[in-house]
């Protein structure tokens, strides 16, 4: 049967493996948005901090900051690490700086006020911080742009 004209069927196995490759290439591509997108997500309070011309102070690394927000509203927020909070009062910020700071003492305070919020709001708020323990508060500025 052979010499009949007749061409042997070519019969292939199944293919049982997954090709990864794609898939590999679908995490880079997601692992890199993510990277880039992660630093653009730390801050969830809008504010519009005061423009300044000073030097950035230069920070221990190692120490976790705690970030105390106040936005154009006068309402406070604080970041602790990746953790933010909703809305807070004084008295509430108070009691968890006292509480977080009697654990660990090294850790820094820092204001980011609205440049758009009242003075004596930004004053109260490093009063109440001064009262729950926080020896060192610092403020957090943006920096001058030259159009001025």
């Amino acid at each position: 049967m052979k010499g009949m004209g007749m061409m042997p069927a070519n019969r292939r196995k199944p293919m049982s493996e997954i090709n990864v490759v794609p898939y590999i290439d679908v995490m880079l591509v997601l692992l890199i948005i993510f990277m880039v997108t992660a630093p653009m997500l730390v801050q969830g309070v809008k504010v519009d901090l005061p423009e300044t011309t000073s030097e950035p102070i230069q920070s221990d690394k190692n120490v976790e900051s705690i970030v105390v927000s106040v936005d154009s509203n006068g309402a406070y927020f604080m970041d602790v690490g990746d953790e933010s909070s909703d809305p807070m009062s004084l008295g509430d910020i108070r009691e968890r700086i006292a509480k977080i700071l009697s654990q660990r003492t090294d850790r820094e305070v820092l204001v980011r006020g609205d440049e758009h919020v009242e003075y004596g709001t930004v004053v109260r708020l490093m009063s109440q911080l001064q009262a729950a323990g926080a020896t060192n508060v610092g403020l957090i500025t943006e920096a001058a742009t030259n159009d001025e």
